[in-house]
C-alpha cells in the first residue's frame, strides 16, 4: 500500500543529524553548510517507487551538484525485516543508480522521526538558511505509469530555491512505500 509524505510546514528548520554513510564516513548536517541548497531524501533499496525514479534522481542530483546543491540520502528502514536495505545493499544501489551523493544509514530511526519522513522516496529541500522550502514529489512517475522520471516537479523547486524565490504551494506529496519502522 502506498503512503503519502507528510506536508511538514514550510519554514521548518532542518533537523540536525550525524550518521554513518555506506562508504564508512560519518556525516552531519553541518558538513553541507556551504551549499546554497540542501536536498534531504529518504530512500530505500527495495521499494518499487524508489526503483522507478532512482536513475532519474541520480541524473538530476548530479546536474544540480554542478550548481552547488548538496544532496544527502538517508535510509531509515528496519534492516532486520528488510535486509535489502542493509548498508551493503544500499552501496549496490548507489552504483546501480549512479548516485553521486552520500547515502546515510539511520539505524535508530531517530532522524526519520525528526524530519517526519513517512515514505520512500520522501524529499525535503532546504534553502541556504536550512529552512524547509519544498517537500513533495520528485515528479509524476509511478510504478503503475509510463511518465518519464525526469524530476520535473523537484527541478522547478530547485530552480526557485537557487533563485532565492519561494516555491508556490500547493506541493504534491510524495508517494511511496511506508518507512519500515522497527517494532
Amino acid at each position: 500500500m502506498a503512503i503519502q509524505s507528510f506536508l511538514v510546514p514550510l519554514g521548518t528548520p532542518a533537523p540536525g543529524f550525524s550518521l554513518p554513510a555506506v562508504d564508512g564516513r560519518e556525516l552531519s548536517l553541518g558538513d553541507f553548510a556551504d551549499a546554497p541548497a540542501l536536498l534531504v531524501v529518504f530512500l530505500s533499496n527495495h521499494c518499487p517507487y524508489v526503483k522507478r525514479i532512482e536513475n532519474g534522481l541520480g541524473a538530476l542530483t548530479a546536474e544540480y551538484l554542478a550548481r552547488g546543491v548538496a544532496t544527502v540520502a538517508i535510509s531509515s528502514n528496519d534492516t532486520t525485516g528488510y535486509p535489502a536495505d542493509a548498508p551493503e545493499r544500499l552501496a549496490e544501489q548507489v552504483t546501480r543508480a549512479g548516485f553521486t551523493f552520500p547515502y546515510l544509514v539511520d539505524e535508530s530511526q531517530d532522524v526519520a522521526r525528526a524530519y517526519r519522513a513517512a515514505c520512500t522516496p520522501d524529499f525535503f529541500l532546504y534553502d541556504t538558511a536550512r529552512t524547509l522550502a519544498y517537500r513533495g514529489q520528485f515528479d509524476g512517475a509511478r510504478p503503475s505509469n509510463d511518465v518519464p522520471a525526469t524530476g520535473e516537479t523537484l527541478r522547478r523547486a530547485l530552480d526557485l530555491v537557487l533563485a532565492k524565490q519561494p516555491v508556490p504551494e500547493p506541493h504534491d506529496p510524495s508517494l511511496g512505500c511506508g518507512i519500515k519502522w522497527r517494532p
